[in-house]
């Protein structure tokens, strides 16, 4: 027997006699009911979750294409709030309800089940990151000359998850250059270096990807976590950092190799850990910054080789004694104090503001240069930020954000931070997407019976002026646009899905591409040039 496999024998046993006596327990308390065998309740239990939690959150709960069920993972959500979600399942998720599938009693059992500790909590440290690289080619032996004919600025990346691809696209003939496999269950948008010849994928267990666009290879990987959220690239192409829910950690990678620098455990000024909501590169700061899950702070991490030696707040800067001087090792890290947890969030243009918003709709504006909350956000219900936008209306910065709770998209003044106007919608959205050269902002209608609508609004009015549906009863969503802003890019969500192009001016549809449920695409200059209209 495999070490792995015997590992997971002894850990079930150990957990199954765990769980025996928490059932046990329970029973005890409510009822004077017979108690089954100890072993075979908890196989029962066991059998319960691997039947219906297992395929999407992994088979000893540590993540799959959902998040890890560990009880260091749900340290914000309460036993009898589980039971709510597993019943009703989860706004703004993939999480479906299971109230009328499973009975009472054993919805409680599953609850009682995920907040069981393992027998070993699981570690991935920076041995077991070196030791999981795989080098495929050498860049050394790769050609520096595309070996296909196009715009390279104008290329996509189409993520496919119903078979677990993605497609390089060409963004002026709309044909597919290349298709090839990609890991299980890719997480956060793909990223590209400056130069758009290394796109980077990170999926759900971990596992960051190099692929050469230039010779459509895929060139190395490292796994740098068990249950990981997305990942950044610095501005100058040199590292990419990738942001985790187990461990709770951030991984500092060098991306010409893809081996680790720097391991950052995501541990707060009252002792905690946390899971990392997510992590961006903020390009004129020369830094990336995170959001906290279980803390109530932003972290900021620099990446430049000589970082200011002001370092005054920087509470994590991990400085080395040497003598009477002082030596700051890489990518020091900068702590602020925020008054809630912040789920999601957004920068202005300049990235000297971040805009956070919690689960419960909380939203602040937090001054990067100053290190303090300068404002508050009216958002209530759940803003989407992470998907929000900026642009130009009557003289004035606006922001516009959906609602993956209410059907409505706010539309925010970036100087007062006062909404203005909230457009009412047929159903919480998700994506949102515009062009600085182009008229119109689409939002999707993506949770609810109108999951196959997309609004258009004219960004002068702030009115709808169309809905499509481009696949009536299928799921359309997420919308990308060409490097000029001509046609934009839309996805049926669905197995037997389709990319859908159309003329961005007068909305009619050019071309439709049959694809494997594509979630997201990503067009090479928008993102590397951080444009307005898109997210980062």
């Amino acid at each position: 027997m495999k070490r792995s496999t015997l590992s997971s024998a002894v850990g079930g046993l150990c957990l199954a006699m765990t769980l025996q006596m928490l059932i046990t327990a329970d029973t005890k308390a409510s009822s004077p009911a017979v108690i089954q065998p100890a072993v075979a309740t908890a196989e029962s239990v066991i059998k319960l979750y691997q039947d219906n939690c297992a395929s999407c959150h992994g088979i000893e709960r540590l993540g799959s294409m959902g998040p890890a069920l560990l009880p260091q993972n749900l340290k914000r959500l309460r036993k009898k709030s589980a039971v709510e979600v597993i019943s009703k399942g989860r706004a703004a998720t993939q999480m479906p309800a299971f109230g009328e599938k499973l009975s009472g009693k054993e919805i409680q059992s599953l609850v009682s089940y995920i907040y069981t500790e393992l027998p070993t909590i699981p570690t991935w440290d920076m041995l077991q990151i070196l030791a999981s690289r795989m080098v495929n080619q050498s860049s050394d032996s790769l050609s520096n000359k595309p070996v296909f004919d196009a715009d390279l600025m104008n290329l996509f990346i189409v993520v496919e998850l119903g078979d677990h691809s993605a497609t390089l696209l060409n963004g002026d003939s709309f044909e597919p250059i290349h298709r090839f496999k990609t890991r299980f269950a890719l997480h956060g948008g793909p990223k590209y270096s400056p130069d758009g010849r290394y796109v980077y994928f990170a999926s759900r267990d971990g596992w960051i990807s190099k692929f050469d666009i230039y010779n459509l290879k895929t060139v190395a990987e490292v796994r740098a976590g068990i249950n990981t959220r997305n990942l950044a690239v610095s501005s100058d192409g040199r590292y990419a950092i990738v942001a985790n829910y187990l461990p709770h950690n951030l991984v500092v990678l060098d991306t010409e190799t893809l081996k680790p620098l720097k391991v950052i455990e995501t541990r707060g000024r009252n002792g905690e850990t946390s899971r990392v909501s997510a992590v961006y590169n903020a390009p004129p700061r020369n830094s990336f910054v995170a959001a906290m899950k279980d803390l109530k702070e932003v972290w900021e991490i620099s990446y430049e080789d000589e970082p200011s030696s002001d370092f005054s707040g920087w509470v994590h800067d991990y400085r080395k004694d040497s003598g009477e001087n002082r030596e700051i090792e890489p990518f020091p890290v900068r702590s602020i104090k925020v008054k809630s947890y912040l789920d999601d969030f957004f920068f202005d243009q300049s990235y000297s503001l971040l805009l956070g918003a919690s689960r419960q709709g909380e939203g602040i504006v937090l001054s990067l240069d100053a290190g303090r909350m300068v404002n508050e956000l009216d958002i209530p219900g759940m803003p989407h930020l992470g998907s929000g936008i900026t642009w130009q209306y009557q003289g004035k910065t606006v922001m516009a954000t959906p609602n993956l709770k209410e059907g409505a998209v706010s539309i925010i003044d970036m100087e007062s931070w006062e909404t203005i106007k909230k457009i009412k919608t047929n159903g919480p959205g998700f994506f949102m997407r515009s062009h600085k050269n182009s008229p119109y902002a689409w939002v999707d209608v993506f949770f609810g019976p109108n999951k196959d609508q997309v609004h258009v609004i004219d960004k002068a009015s702030l009115e709808i002026v169309k809905t499509l549906i481009p696949a009536p009863g299928k799921n359309a969503a997420h919308v990308e646009f060409t490097k000029d802003g001509r046609y934009a890019l839309l996805s049926i969500w669905d197995t037997d899905g389709a990319l859908v192009v159309y003329d961005a001016e007068s909305l009619e549809e050019i071309k439709r591409l049959p694809m494997a449920k594509p979630s997201g695409k990503y067009n090479v200059f928008n993102k590397t040039r951080y444009e307005s209209g898109t997210s980062h």
